[in-house]
């Protein structure tokens, strides 16, 4: 699949572009600050309905606007498409005109593996970075995955709530089965949706990483949940009741889900240096490129932004000659010599030239 056109209207800073891209390559450069990660952000928002940069979705409004507009055209194997995004004071969203009645069903239209600089901390910061690589991962190929997740933090927070009027209201205590047996039933759906595609990615990302190092590194994933089954769950609930009640906090839970990487049996964010960290996470996402492709038999768009310059040559052109067959969208600071087919867009002043 590919994207054939991007148009803004007080999107960020620009005011109003139109940007038609090469189904293949295409570079996107200028001086930082002046708005090339704002374009991909579009693309990302209408494939996700969100931002990866911001929950505020004022900011997505241009300054001294009232609302935001993002329209794109996209193409599939077996059909054409368009989106259209009005941002004011609430998110609306329009499939081929017809406008949609809950954000996850944006999902499934555009599909897109997103790079920046900010990736590394996946690896180098806690668990929640890791699960919102899994949430997004999954929600694009299961949008009933996003339904469950919003249930189960909606239960939690109900739960953490209660957990405090019994604290300070003395409130029933028997009571939280009620909020227990909820969090169990969706935590169990979640974690076979984490599970399943944690599996996938270790089927996909050995061969991957090897081929990157030239197989001088393996590569290793281990998948960590106290909410495996939904009686263990409840039992989990039940026993550490006390400590849940002295905290005001639930302590145990698909919230708290994460994921460890261990390159030659040692973990990577502990032990591995810089560029093996890297590394790691350009094998994490191609793993998820592949996972996609084979899922929906569709390739998806890579976003790389500002990420060329994170990598020696020998990693992006390895990048840039394996997946010649997906549409690329590169943001950087200087034009690159560009073996396959592409266009350049020079960024200035919100304007794209």
């Amino acid at each position: 699949m590919y994207i054939k056109k991007i148009e803004l209207n007080n999107f960020r800073n620009y005011e109003q572009e139109q940007i038609v891209l090469d189904k293949n390559v295409n570079i996107i450069y200028g001086n930082n600050g002046e708005g090339k990660t704002n374009i991909l952000e579009s693309v990302f928002v209408c494939a996700l309905g969100k931002s990866f940069r911001t929950s505020k979705e004022k900011e997505l409004i241009r300054i001294g606007q009232d609302y935001a507009k993002v329209n794109i055209d996209f193409e599939k194997n077996d059909r054409s498409g368009n989106i259209k995004i009005n941002i004011d004071d609430k998110k609306s969203f329009f499939l081929n005109d017809i406008k949609l009645n809950k954000t996850s069903e944006v999902l499934g239209n555009i599909y897109v593996v997103l790079f920046n600089p900010d990736d590394i901390n996946i690896l180098k910061q806690g668990p929640a970075n890791r699960r919102r690589f899994l949430n997004i991962m999954i929600s694009q190929l299961r949008p009933n995955y996003v339904h469950l997740l919003n249930n189960y933090m909606k239960v939690l927070e109900q739960r953490n709530i209660y957990l405090r009027q019994v604290k300070y209201e003395n409130k029933n205590i028997d009571l939280l089965e009620i909020w227990d047996e909820k969090l169990a039933e969706f935590g169990e759906k979640i974690y076979e949706y984490r599970k399943d595609f944690i599996e996938k990615i270790i089927v996909k990302i050995n061969n991957i990483h090897q081929k990157i190092t030239n197989e001088k590194e393996t590569i290793k994933i281990v998948y960590s949940s106290n909410c495996s089954n939904k009686e263990d769950y409840l039992n989990k609930l039940k026993n550490n009741k006390n400590i849940d009640l002295q905290k005001g906090y639930t302590t145990l839970g698909i919230h708290r889900d994460d994921f460890s990487i261990y390159i030659n049996d040692k973990l990577v964010n502990v032990y591995g240096s810089q560029g093996q960290q890297r590394t790691v996470i350009i094998s994490l996402k191609l793993s998820e490129l592949e996972i996609i492709y084979d899922e929906i038999g569709e390739k998806p768009i890579l976003l790389l932004d500002d990420f060329m310059s994170e990598l020696d040559k020998s990693r992006r052109e390895y990048l840039l000659n394996n997946f010649i067959d997906n549409q690329i969208i590169i943001t950087c600071t200087d034009k690159f010599d560009l073996k396959n087919n592409g266009k350049f867009f020079k960024v200035e002043n919100g304007k794209v030239l």
